[in-house]
């Protein structure tokens, strides 16, 4: 089957492969653009952790080191990305395998903000994580 959609209208492919599909016309399917599609959903899911993680580290981090600026936004947003990496992690079991790399890349990125965002020097904050992904999730964990 040409790929002329694939390159010129991503939806009309997208929806033909998938009838495709669906009728056991595998030979008639554009297999290796579909297997670089579903590579891209995985690598999504992963950019998505990384994302949750940075966003609940960098107010981790905004909570533990402006304790005078704490407010209920910071509480809500630390609460709600508990929940939605929770329901990632659920979602995504075997992403638990990408943690140790995504808490680094997070973490990375959370510093930075939170220095830019709080004004204090990048060195203020810790060089690595200070905290477990277990800690993290933890309702009751707030760091002081």
């Amino acid at each position: 089957m040409p790929n002329t959609n694939y390159d010129r209208d991503f939806y009309a492919w997208a929806n033909e492969q998938a009838a495709l599909l669906r009728e056991g016309k595998l030979g008639d399917a554009d297999i290796e653009h579909i297997a670089e599609e579903i590579e891209s959903m995985g690598r999504t899911e992963k950019r998505e952790l990384v994302s949750r993680l940075t966003v609940l580290m960098l107010h981790l981090l905004k909570w533990r080191f402006q304790p005078g600026k704490r407010c209920s936004s910071w509480q809500t947003s630390i609460s709600v990305q508990r929940n939605r990496l929770a329901r990632h992690m659920t979602d995504n079991p075997s992403l638990k395998a990408k943690l140790p790399e995504a808490m680094t890349d997070a973490y990375q990125d959370a510093a930075l903000v939170a220095a830019d965002e709080t004004g204090l020097p990048k060195p203020a904050f810790p060089a690595l994580c200070p905290w477990s992904f277990e800690q993290m999730m933890d309702a009751g964990f707030w760091p002081d």
